[in-house]
């Protein structure tokens, strides 16, 4: 891998904002459940201690279902989810990689995630929010 960086991202209309620490060279997961599906979601996930919310705690608003652990949040204002705490790693972070700033992303690898099978899938994303 290539050397840790601060990327920073948000929402569509700038009411949220945050960073995360990650390598500059990213490996994503897109998958294919429900959600993550419609919404073209790609998941960097990372531990908690390299999340920082900058602003906009007070225009998030929460969406949870199925199994309740995830939760999903969006930008009261605009709508978007640029971060969530996924049921898969609930002690680390899920940013979506199309909503940081591009000019400190180097190379990208998107890799499948079957989250339609998250079940038999889940343990795979385990490791990403050790630090």
């Amino acid at each position: 891998m290539t050397e840790y960086v601060v990327h920073r991202g948000g929402c569509h209309c700038g009411a949220v904002a945050f960073e995360v620490t990650a390598w500059r060279d990213l490996v994503v997961q897109e998958c294919n459940c429900s959600i993550c599906g419609m919404t073209g979601f790609q998941h960097l996930i990372v531990p908690a201690s390299r999340f920082k919310l900058l602003r906009g705690e007070d225009a998030l608003v929460s969406y949870s279902f199925n199994t309740g652990v995830a939760r999903h949040l969006f930008c009261g204002h605009c709508g978007i989810k640029s971060f969530y705490v996924p049921r898969s790693n609930p002690d680390g972070y899920s940013v979506n990689v199309r909503c940081l700033d591009p000019s400190t992303v180097g190379r990208l690898t998107v890799e499948p995630f079957d989250g339609r099978n998250w079940e038999a899938s889940a343990a795979a994303l385990a490791h990403l929010s050790r630090d």
